[in-house]
């Protein structure tokens, strides 16, 4: 079989956590480190070559095809519904294959300089192979049930990296809150599969249409009418609502996004892996994987995806814009460029008749794209942030100041993936995020204009981050204990690598591997809004270059004075863990919660016992007629034997 070894890329990692889990505290450190990296550098090859072989086949009728080289039927309900395990390569799954692979390698490598002589360390690659298998398991399902069952296992794995520091109680908590606020999320997601499969009978994720080219552009054409017809009034727009939310949550949409800040307490090359390239981007992938049904059934319902997108990036922007931790502000960052892809994804809509024309593909495209550039940037980012932390053992910009001296690759590095976050051309931000834009601007003016906003507000904020990290005044106080110096090449080499892969992807023919319709497709910038787009990121970074880069900052100081309560409210992100816990511990479990549970104690329970206590008390009472005394069971029998005669001469 051609594909047959890509089994591999699933039951290495498998093969690793497995013994890392059970054998590691019995291995030196660095044996357990070399096993997991080995293992996912097998996996990186793996991922490369499947990508290199998929897309230099012929393709069939100008589309790259769904391959399925592995499936087996793990667990069959009826003639027609069953749970699949198997492996399906297309566009989408492949691309995500090198997303993966790439950057849990980086972060295997780095987390050897990172990670050096901590606790627990060959628990720490244990975890990491364990969530990289789910999250390579998750982009290749060949269904939705199969999707869920490794999301589920990307939620377990998220939560063991977030409390790796378990003895640090707001490592507990970050890791809790992330688990609860997932589970509660994918509760609607477990509706929404519950109630597709239900009323489809399938599992699939198009499961009454084929794709075919019509005139040389492709469309949805209905296999089964009785079915599509049964089932896309009410049935699939609100299963993939429900699904949505799901994807919103593991996506860290508002209002699910409260989790992913306080994230942040995992190790620092966590939140690289999970929280900025591969299990944060699950949602966007949700949303694309079953795209085919969401444009052929739920076209109206994707607005809801618009919506949320462009509030949360505007709300994710402004909270970062006043955040003093590094690690917070990538992280708020992260939401909002999720939220970007989720628009991209959201404004393709098809075209007339169904047709999925270039409008469709450039959204649907241009939101991939954005989840391949970003991943690398982000990566770097985080990554940096953890030399950072690493040097000067601190996440707070008030620590830091003029650090570009001691940490020359650190300070380059960080400044490119700046620049491609801020949309800087010739950087791999700036063919991504135009392409949302322009898609946006041809959904809406309105929401076009918004996210070029947004756009700007990003290139503000990282810029702010830049210039209080390696410009502005250094803080001897802090230094002369500890002179921060460059990390080792183990934690600058991923660095490197990453920055250099920002500056290439972008000129990437992405549009010949992944498009909505399967078609090859051209990027064509639109120059106006290139132009534009450009011009405000320029602005936006001189604007924070005017403000943050000196040793004094008194137009800051004075915004802030001017300003106390809108800072504070950005700072403290707009309250909305303080609503969240008004909400649950005042309305939910007050008001809900505890009557619920009075009514459990007292009437369900106080039935039941009544009736046990009834029973015993019966029991008691009817107990003195069994004493196997032989005299009193006689005179009973005498006693009954003249009331039933008397009874008898009565009537």
């Amino acid at each position: 079989m051609q594909y047959g070894y890509t089994i591999f890329i699933l039951l290495l990692p498998l093969l690793s956590f497995l013994v890392l889990g059970l054998a590691g505290m019995k291995m030196k450190h660095k044996v357990a480190g070399l096993i997991g990296t080995c293992s996912l550098g097998v996996v990186t090859i793996l991922s490369y070559l499947t990508a290199f072989q998929y897309f230099s086949a012929d393709r069939v009728n100008d589309i790259h095809q769904a391959i399925i080289p592995f499936n087996f039927t793990w667990l069959p309900l009826t003639d027609t519904l069953h749970f699949d395990l198997g492996i399906l390569l297309d566009p989408i799954s492949v691309m995500m294959l090198i997303v993966i692979s790439t950057v849990s390698l980086m972060v295997h490598i780095y987390s050897f300089g990172y990670m050096h002589g901590e606790k627990g360390f060959q628990r720490y690659y244990a975890f990491l192979s364990l969530f990289t298998m789910s999250m390579l398991g998750l982009v290749v399902a060949t269904n939705i049930f199969q999707m869920y069952m490794f999301w589920e296992l990307v939620g377990v794995s998220s939560y063991l990296l977030i409390g790796f520091y378990y003895p640090l109680k707001p490592a507990i908590a970050a890791s809790k809150k992330a688990f609860i606020v997932t589970r509660f999320a994918d509760m609607f997601f477990l509706i929404g599969i519950l109630m597709f499969g239900f009323f489809t009978d399938s599992f699939s994720f198009s499961f009454a249409a084929d794709v075919q080219v019509v005139n040389g552009m492709q469309e949805l054409v209905t296999v089964d009418p009785m079915r599509a017809i049964a089932c896309g009034g009410f049935i699939i727009p609100t299963a993939l609502t429900l699904m949505f939310i799901g994807g919103a949550g593991k996506s860290a949409m508002f209002p699910l996004h409260i989790w992913l800040p306080d994230a942040m307490e995992g190790p620092t090359p966590v939140s690289a892996l999970i929280h900025a390239a591969t299990m944060v981007v699950a949602g966007v992938f949700q949303i694309a994987r079953m795209f085919p049904l969401w444009i052929q059934y739920a076209p109206e319902t994707m607005s809801i995806i618009v919506w949320v997108g462009v509030f949360t990036a505007f709300y994710a922007a402004a909270v970062a814009c006043a955040q003093s931790d590094i690690k917070r502000v990538l992280a708020f960052s992260t939401i909002s460029q999720i939220a970007f892809m989720m628009v991209g994804l959201g404004v393709s809509l098809p075209g007339h008749e169904a047709i999925l024309d270039n409008h469709a593909q450039l959204g649907y495209m241009a939101g991939m794209f954005h989840l391949f550039t970003h991943a690398m940037f982000k990566a770097c980012l985080f990554l940096g942030a953890g030399c950072i932390i690493h040097a000067v053992h601190s996440n707070e910009m008030s620590m830091m100041g003029g650090l570009r001296k001691y940490m020359p690759i650190t300070h380059i590095t960080f400044l490119i993936s700046c620049l491609a976050i801020a949309g800087i051309p010739p950087f791999s931000g700036f063919f991504s995020k135009d392409e949302i834009l322009t898609a946006a601007m041809q959904y809406s003016p309105v929401v076009g204009w918004i996210m070029t906003g947004v756009a700007a507000m990003t290139a503000f904020y990282m810029f702010r981050l830049y210039y209080g990290i390696f410009w502005g005044t250094e803080n001897k106080e802090a230094h002369e204990h500890h002179t921060p110096h460059e990390a080792p090449l183990s934690m600058t080499f991923p660095l490197m690598f990453l920055s250099a892969v920002t500056i290439l992807c972008g000129f990437l023919p992405f549009g010949h591997f992944v498009s909505a319709s399967g078609l090859s497709y051209d990027i064509h910038l639109d120059t106006q809004i290139a132009i534009t787009s450009v011009v405000i990121a320029v602005i936006s970074i001189a604007l924070a270059t005017y403000i943050y880069k000196g040793e004094q900052q008194p137009i800051a100081d004075r915004l802030y004075k001017t300003f106390p309560k809108l800072h504070r409210a950005a700072y403290k992100r707009f309250y909305q863990d303080e609503i969240w816990q008004y909400v649950t511990h005042r309305i939910i479990f007050r008001c809900i919660s505890k009557p619920v549970a009075w009514f459990d104690r007292h009437v369900v329970d106080g039935t039941f016992n009544f009736m046990a206590w009834g029973a015993n008390e019966a029991g008691e009472s009817l107990r003195p007629w069994q004493s196997g005394d032989v005299r009193q069971y006689a005179v009973w029998f005498l006693t009954g034997s003249v009331a039933l005669t008397l009874i008898l001469l009565c009537i």
